[in-house]
């Protein structure tokens, strides 16, 4: 019990030892759950850095994409404006040279010029044909084909048609080639406007490509100002918990360990609990050391005194221990008691045993007995009831040997067949039986046919009647089979016939097509004045206008954009991007949307104009009045663009706020009779500025 208090005492020091050496570890039973808080805000907001640091990564990834897809966009626009220019190139020298090849002249004027010359060939040709007629003509005597009395060929002179077939062979030869090269500058055309679409195509994709930089830019730009914001926050609040935690020793958080870190201290408050509890555990365990030290040696001096009374009584108890072990030496000897006890007790066990078996064994011959017994009266019953009947068949089997040729018993147990004979005859009968019951059901089949076949009474006339009437039968089945074959005949012929129109249908459908082809161009350009194909040209033209205004009016707004009428080619709808993409008439624009409209075409039509004749005055005519603030400035900026570019612009307006932002003015001010003044710049009155 010393040695118990001894150790609790020395684990008591070491557990004070401890609570001193950590004492400050005991702030963390009050002050642990507001450092967890501090510290799962810390790791939330570490986790949202993670997440947003890989938002940036993301970001990064779509701006290097959207960047790269912009510079391809840009060089592949190059390209095709490259294209463009070079089919325009190509197609203006091979107007040029149609035009340098027919002269001043046109291709349907030739033609007529070299149907003439064949007209005129001919007419030759037949004059010299007339060789013989013309031996016979003479002077002041009437030509019997014309009348005239004047015969300037009679004498040779015969025009002959070698000139007119060499300008023949001239206009020929120039005719073709101006063919082809008008087919050549058809073609060129082609690939212009073919060029021309796959440039606008291109351009729509840069403006796309350039709006998703854009956003993505902007997505990168707020992704980054985003996770600036995070860290800013985060090193806020890990300066506030490091004040907290210097208390503990902790100078530092790593940043990355945040959740080891809240682990530790959770790890020493545990500790700091653990060592807590083990000391008032000691503390009580010392204490009730002490006190059961205290009852023990009361307990000792109770104990003294009985040890006493116990050593008395022990010794009275070996005096009767001695008395007893003589008495029984007297009656056993040295045989030891309890295994007397065990031998006989197996004794009368396997006695009782051996009794049990005996007892089992007769009950089951008593039973086996009188079953025996029952099956020996059954028997007697049944022989009794059986021996009258036996003695008739012995009686019978005497007299029956007899007759068949048998003197004794013996004789025809010897004459009986063996077991392997019976069984063959066996399987012969059987199959007899088998073979006679087929046959009866195939008589009852055969006399079933024939009753049905008297019953239907098909004819009460004898063979030698039936003979002529049959052949009459067989020649009429002959005319038949000869009708059936001209007709097999006729159907291989109608389907060689089907397969012959299911060609001539197929050939029929692709001339449809073709048909089809040629009534779609005759709808697109088809018609007597000339008026649809001037509307398809002017379409394309429309079309080619409508793309430069499309990019004129993107510098001005992205709202809008031009399209042309699927109904009415010529006609002009807008887009509206602000109303879901709905397609608005120009009818129903407003007088500012009209203004900006009418701006863009201005600007396209000028664009495609410069490309044969530059243009380099710009003037405007009002419409300024009906702009609001930002449009206005949207307009003048694009305006000042185009003068950037050397362009002279030129606007006329009444709108104060117009005139304050253009500084070059020419003032227009109006005088009696209906006239008006100008001043300003370049103007200037009998010879004066």
């Amino acid at each position: 019990m010393q040695e118990k208090r001894s150790e609790a005492q020395k684990t008591l020091e070491l557990v004070d030892s401890y609570l001193k050496e950590h004492a400050q570890d005991e702030w963390l039973i009050s002050g642990l759950a507001g450092v967890e808080e501090q510290l799962d805000g810390l790791l939330s907001k570490q986790k949202e850095i993670v997440q947003e640091e890989a938002n940036q990564e993301k970001a990064v990834t779509t701006l290097e994409r959207v960047t790269k897809s912009l510079d391809d966009c840009q060089k592949q626009c190059r390209t095709r404006k490259q294209e463009l220019d070079d089919a325009s190139i190509r197609l203006q020298q091979g107007k040029d040279a149609l035009s340098q090849l027919l002269g001043d002249r046109l291709l349907r004027e030739y033609r007529t010029e070299k149907e003439t010359l064949l007209r005129e060939m001919a007419f030759l040709t037949k004059i010299a044909e007339l060789e013989d007629h013309r031996a016979k003509l003479e002077d002041g005597k009437p030509c019997p084909l014309c009348g005239a009395t004047e015969h300037p060929f009679a004498e040779g002179n015969v025009p002959v048609p070698d000139e007119t077939e060499q300008k023949i062979k001239a206009l020929t030869k120039l005719i073709s080639k101006a063919e082809d090269q008008e087919a050549a500058i058809k073609k060129l055309e082609e690939a212009e406007v073919t060029a021309r679409k796959n440039l606008t195509e291109g351009e729509k994709q840069e403006t796309a490509a350039a709006n998703d930089k854009k956003a993505a830019e902007k997505s990168f730009a707020e992704v980054k100002e985003g996770l600036e914001k995070l860290r800013a926050d985060f090193t806020a609040r890990r300066q506030a918990v490091s004040a907290k935690l210097l208390l503990l020793g902790i100078t530092e958080i790593p940043e990355m360990q945040v959740s080891s870190l809240l682990e530790s201290l959770r790890a020493r408050l545990n500790a700091w609990q653990a060592q807590v509890k083990k000391k008032a555990e000691i503390e009580k365990q010392i204490a009730d050391l002490d006190s059961e030290m205290k009852r023990l040696d009361a307990v000792i001096e109770t104990q003294s005194t009985t040890l006493a009374e116990k050593r008395e009584r022990l010794e009275t108890l070996k005096k009767d221990h001695t008395i007893g072990s003589d008495e029984r030496k007297a009656l056993y000897g040295d045989k030891n008691p309890d295994n007397e006890e065990l031998r006989l007790n197996k004794t009368v066990s396997d006695a009782e045993d051996a009794e049990k078996k005996a007892r089992d064994r007769h009950n089951e011959l008593h039973q086996r007995w009188n079953t025996a017994k029952t099956h020996i009266e059954s028997l007697k019953k049944r022989i009794d009831q059986r021996e009258p009947e036996l003695r008739k068949l012995e009686i019978e089997f005497s007299t029956a040997l007899a007759p068949a040729g048998f003197s004794d018993e013996v004789q025809f147990l010897e004459a009986r067949l063996t077991a392997e004979q019976r069984d063959e005859l066996s399987t012969k009968a059987k199959k007899l039986d088998d073979n006679q019951t087929d046959l009866k059901a195939r008589q009852k089949d055969r006399e079933t046919r024939l009753a049905t076949e008297i019953a239907k009474m098909v004819t009460n006339k004898s063979l030698e009647e039936m003979e002529p009437q049959f052949k009459k039968y067989e020649d009429s089945l002959k005319d038949l089979r000869n009708i059936i074959a001209g007709l097999k005949h006729k159907l291989s012929e109608n389907t060689a016939a089907k397969e012959r129109i299911k060609a001539k249908q197929t050939a029929i459908e692709a001339q449809k097509k073709e048909c089809h082809r040629w009534e779609n161009l005759h709808e697109l350009i088809g018609s007597a004045d000339g008026k649809k194909y001037r509307n398809f040209a002017q379409g394309l033209t429309f079309e080619m206008m409508i793309g430069h205004a499309n990019r004129q009016l993107q510098k001005m707004t992205d709202r809008y954009l031009l399209v042309r009428d699927d109904a009415q080619p010529l006609e002009l709808n807008v887009v509206d991007n602000y109303q879901a993409g709905e397609i608005r008439s120009t009818k129903n624009l407003s007088g500012g949307e009209s203004f900006i409209v009418s701006l863009s075409l201005a600007l396209g039509l000028s664009h495609m104009a410069s490309k044969n004749v530059r243009v380099d005055s710009l003037f405007l005519d009002e419409g300024f009045g009906t702009l609001d603030e930002e449009a206005l400035d949207t307009a003048l900026e694009t305006l000042a663009g185009l003068q950037q570019d050397g362009k002279l612009i030129g606007v006329i307006s009444h709108v104060p706020a117009l005139k304050e932002r253009i500084s070059t003015q020419i003032q227009v001010t109006p005088q009696t009779g209906g006239r008006s003044q100008i001043s300003g710049p370049g103007c200037c009155r009998n010879g004066s500025v």
